[in-house]
């Protein structure tokens, strides 16, 4: 939890991960994510599933191909929510790999992501309306029944990249679901930033990549969501943007980040801000697979 004011404290607290707490997660012999060390003790208690020893956690090697070990993971999923270490299954498929271009080993349900620290990966859209009075943004307020951060603010667009969908297809999906955004108008979208963090988390490890973007909209246009997971949108002056993320928490986490992208790039953080350097290094780090 973050505590204080200034904007760096934000990446700090997406960056508190220590990299002896994790033991590499590897799969036929590539490291895909980070496993902390308790977990992996839990994990040996499934022989058929992992091979855990003092340097790592590999699936068994006995499963040699995507389908066998997408359906070796998926059990280790069940038996994991059996004993709480997953709070539920997401219903969700994310790609399994060391890097965002290669081909996934495997595929794995988007609740066990952090307890594998499996390298995730989102889109996020900063929706901006230009106004005689200056920049101002389109700010979602997360519903209260959301699993993670529930009741904060949250960029006009945001979510996972699941399997089997491109970035443009899941940015027109999630435009589409969070703010009524028409397919047209979501492609005018631009691709501006990829932010990087290692959080560690009760049930693991979150290693994100966020691919920002960055939609110049018209002052008539009101979002509406549409799939309940945000209950409405302000527009709010940019400033004031910047200020509640500076004195306040009422942002999710990781939304914090992708906004003081958007403060840096648009001169409201400019290079004699005393944090800058410190910011604009901390918004791209290097992930949990590179760490040794």
């Amino acid at each position: 939890m973050t505590t204080g004011t200034g904007f760096l404290r934000h990446v700090i607290a997406c960056n508190r991960a220590e990299p002896g707490d994790y033991l590499p997660f590897a799969i036929d012999g590539d490291m895909v994510g980070r496993v902390r060390r308790d977990i992996a003790r839990r994990l040996a208690e499934f022989p058929d599933l992992f091979a855990v020893s003092v340097r790592e956690v590999a699936l068994h090697p006995d499963f040699t191909d995507f389908e066998a070990r997408s359906r070796a993971l998926d059990r280790a999923i069940g038996r994991l929510v059996e004993i709480g270490l997953v709070p539920k299954r997401r219903n969700e498929l994310y790609p399994v790999a060391a890097r965002f271009t290669d081909p996934p080993k495997a595929q794995l349900d988007r609740g066990g992501v952090a307890i594998f620290g499996v390298r995730a990966y989102g889109v996020h859209v900063n929706g901006y309306v230009r106004k005689p009075d200056g920049l101002h943004l389109w700010i979602g307020l997360r519903a209260k029944d959301k699993l993670v951060a529930p009741g904060k603010l949250d960029n006009l667009v945001a979510g996972g990249q699941p399997i089997g969908l491109s970035l443009t297809d899941n940015l027109i999906k999630e435009c589409a679901e969070e703010a009524d955004l028409p397919a047209a108008l979501a492609r005018q979208a631009h691709g501006v930033a990829a932010i990087t963090y290692a959080m560690a988390v009760p049930e693991g490890l979150r290693a994100d990549t966020l691919f920002v973007y960055d939609l110049a909209l018209d002052p008539g246009f009101v979002p509406r969501n549409t799939d309940g997971e945000l209950e409405r949108f302000d527009l709010i002056k940019v400033e004031a943007v910047a200020e509640r993320i500076r004195a306040t928490d009422d942002f999710k986490f990781n939304v914090n980040l992708v906004i003081i992208d958007f403060l840096i790039r648009r001169g409201v953080i400019a290079p004699d801000h005393p944090e800058y350097l410190e910011l604009v290094s901390g918004l791209h780090r290097d992930h949990p697979t590179a760490w040794r």
